[in-house]
């Protein structure tokens, strides 16, 4: 293998913050192979994503911004990459490496936007955001579940983090001999907080620490890591590797906060903020990258700030790949930095944290504008982060200057994406790649039913998703309460056993049923009905296409006092 084409593998953990690991100064959690790996890498210590998994995964596959690449929410046809958007797998397959992904995708389920659709040769995931979430295998709870590899459905023995690490150490060992891509995506520590007695326990007891599964969670996977890094030695790969341990948001389970985001229990490296916010707790992780025969071998701080959208630039550099044509990246390469070239990028860049957690456009204002040394929040708090890392005073009265500076670069910013902030990314409908395509209610445009929990409870949900009819001709449209895997009755309960063992259910064995009497589905300018018998399976519509292009489906069922509800999947075939 050439030296400027080394391997790389990228692993991402889920909800896991930068104080959940002992070598940032947590004393309570044990994380020895992680430790061990940190005291031999390079260190970005000022190292940020986005507050929430979806658009910190976006801004890492494409080196664009979320607002730019279309992923700035998880539910609600927000959590889709734009078609157009090339990834970092895109670019990796096209220099000639095999590409890999194990674990947690939610970029979207559905073609053209699956992983295996976006430039990943071999994939073993769930679906959603998280195991057992609306789209996933139904009943998946981290043990012996059904993941989808290459979008068919596989039944696994074990619990999810080491069926993502074996089948990752699968592919590494069938790809050793030409260069390689491995991107290791786990789904813990995730809520809900699931992990074997034997993980958990040591935590239990300990009244600083407010999820105790959530720290045996990261233990089950700092050993899983550890294991990666022993085969890669035992391989012979090592030296050719580029190993990264990061993590997508602020921690969820290792700290408790008041209502102004500081921390009352746990740890939380000093930092203000968690998962979903905007102060440094919310997005700035940890990031270890190490390459023994790129000069990356020893332990170094490099304490420029660093983001998300900055991998895709770097790894273009470092692994001599063909750039992308016409790619306008937001990010910038920190190939100068690693190797030591420089201290400091060339300028004080102004970055944006920006997302929304509904279908609406994200909110002006809503953000955090950050640079090296200022944060910049709602525009109105500023806080001096060199000299007030834990953002406990708002110095935005002492620096009218600043907060006036920064809010000028975010509306030149805003200016640049604000036209396409209400854009979707349609669904594709009667494409040969996916026929037929499910459709559920994580992606529907509203009122979202997001855990399969929220389906067992009958949860009320929009019934309408943005779609993009790519043929014209026959189809069948049917519309369930429950997925296929279950082939249940729409006025069907699950059983209190099944209900019981599912990992979102509310414990009580409890269903709520619901009877409709009809079915109505809206596609371009058409409406049709159709009755619902109690027993039916689906409420199923044979309909004639003659127009294509992008559109709206609506779905609902509605029972006999006129009250509706989305239908929670829907099945589309082309005939």
């Amino acid at each position: 293998m050439s030296e400027i084409h080394p391997n790389v593998i990228l692993v991402i953990t889920d909800d896991q913050g930068y104080g959940d690991l002992g070598c940032t100064g947590n004393t309570r959690i044990r994380t020895p192979e992680i430790d061990a790996f940190h005291a031999v890498s390079t260190h970005l210590g000022d190292f940020h994503v986005s507050p929430l998994c979806t658009p910190t995964r976006g801004a890492l596959m494409t080196g664009r911004r979320p607002v730019r690449n279309g992923a700035w929410a998880t539910c609600w046809g927000r959590s889709i990459l734009r078609r157009s958007e090339v990834t970092m797998a895109d670019v990796f397959a096209a220099s000639g490496y095999r590409t890999g992904m194990f674990g947690k995708w939610h970029l979207g389920d559905n073609y053209p936007y699956r992983p295996f659709d976006r430039g990943f040769q071999t994939v073993v995931a769930h679906r959603g955001g998280g195991v057992g979430q609306t789209p996933d295998f139904w009943g998946n709870n981290y043990f012996d579940d059904t993941y989808f590899h290459n979008g068919d459905p596989i039944a696994h023995a074990g619990y999810c983090t080491d069926i993502w690490f074996d089948e990752a150490i699968n592919f590494i060992e069938s790809s050793r001999d030409e260069p390689f891509f491995a991107f290791i995506s786990t789904n813990a520590p995730h809520s809900p907080y699931l992990v074997a007695d034997a993980y958990k326990n040591p935590y239990e007891g300990d009244p600083d620490i407010p999820e105790p599964a959530f720290y045996g969670m990261i233990a089950n996977i700092d050993e899983n890591f550890g294991r990666l890094c022993r085969k890669l030695a035992e391989l012979g790969i090592e030296e050719e590797t580029i190993l990264i341990f990061m993590t997508d948001n602020g921690t969820s389970g290792g700290c408790l906060r008041d209502r102004q985001e500081f921390v009352t229990t746990g740890y939380n490296a000093g930092m203000r903020g968690a998962k979903a916010s905007y102060y440094d707790g919310g997005h700035r992780v940890p990031f270890f990258i190490r390459w023994p025969g790129g000069g990356l071998a020893s332990a170094r701080d490099v304490e420029e700030m660093a983001l998300h959208i900055d991998l895709l630039p770097t790894f273009i550099e470092l692994c001599g790949l063909a750039a992308p044509d016409g790619v306008p990246f937001d990010g910038t390469s920190l190939a100068p930095l690693l190797r030591g070239e420089c201290d400091r990028l060339p300028e004080d860049r102004v970055h944006f944290v920006q997302f929304r957690q509904n279908t609406e456009a994200p909110e002006k204002w809503t953000n955090a504008v950050m640079t090296r040394r200022w944060r910049l929040i709602r525009g109105r708090e500023l806080y001096d982060i060199q000299a007030d890392p834990g953002q406990q005073t708002d110095v935005a009265a002492d620096h009218p200057d600043v907060v006036a500076r920064l809010r000028q670069a975010h509306e030149r910013w805003w200016e640049e994406i604000e036209p396409a902030l209400g854009e979707y990314c349609p669904i594709s409908l009667g494409s040969d790649a996916e026929n037929p395509t499910r459709l559920c209610a994580m992606d529907v445009l509203g009122d979202v039913a997001w855990q399969q929990t929220h389906i067992v409870l009958a949860q009320k949900s929009t019934g309408r998703w943005a779609v993009d009819v790519e043929r014209a001709g026959d189809y069948r449209i049917s519309l369930r309460r429950w997925p296929q895997e279950l082939e249940l009755p729409v006025d069907a309960a699950v059983s209190p056993e099944d209900a019981d063992s599912h990992i979102y259910a509310p414990g009580t064995g409890h269903c709520n049923v619901i009877a409709p009497t009809h079915a109505k589905l809206g596609l371009f300018d058409r409406e049709e009905i159709v009755p619902v018998k109690p027993g039916d399976i689906d409420a199923h519509f044979d309909i004639s296409l003659a127009q294509t292009g992008v559109t709206q489906l609506d779905a609902w069922f509605i029972d006999a006092s006129g009250d509706a509800c989305g239908a929670y999947y829907v099945s589309v075939e082309r005939l």
